[in-house]
């Protein structure tokens, strides 16, 4: 029997980010490093998920970094060879094992089932596996 929580499990895209960054190496690295504003497509199995949420949220996007390399499990952080090489749970890379971003951003316009949030770091296509509300009034944890 092998250890407690090994195994598979599948997580399914809710969504997609629609953004004018498509360069990974040209891309901010973090949003608050000049990452631009950029569209959320919410899927429309998942529509009635989206109820609520609206313009001046502060929500956190995860999203699967579907380009990274998941073989990597040590880095120079940031990418500075003069750093020494870093375990990925220590870093930000987007290069580890399950590489889940993880996006502070906030709503600034809602059309339908698009969701415009600045800033955001993640590229054209990078899939949303999931939208979560920040901490905020009761009924809305």
């Amino acid at each position: 029997m092998g250890e407690p929580g090994h195994g598979t499990w599948q997580v399914r895209a809710v969504g997609a980010v629609r953004s004018g960054l498509t360069d990974i190496d040209a891309a901010p690295r973090q949003g608050d490093e000049g990452a631009p504003a950029a569209w959320v497509e919410v899927f429309s199995e998942v529509a009635s998920a989206a109820d609520g949420v609206a313009v001046g949220d502060r929500l956190v996007l995860l999203t699967w970094l579907d380009r990274a390399d998941r073989t990597v499990t040590r880095v120079h952080p940031r990418g500075d060879d003069t750093l020494p090489l870093t375990g990925v749970f220590a870093t930000r890379s987007p290069h580890r094992p399950n590489p889940v971003g993880l996006h502070p951003v906030t709503v600034t316009a809602r059309d339908g089932l698009r969701l415009r949030v600045e800033p955001l770091e993640a590229v054209d296509g990078t899939p949303v596996i999931d939208i979560k509300v920040e901490l905020g009034p009761p009924g809305r944890r």
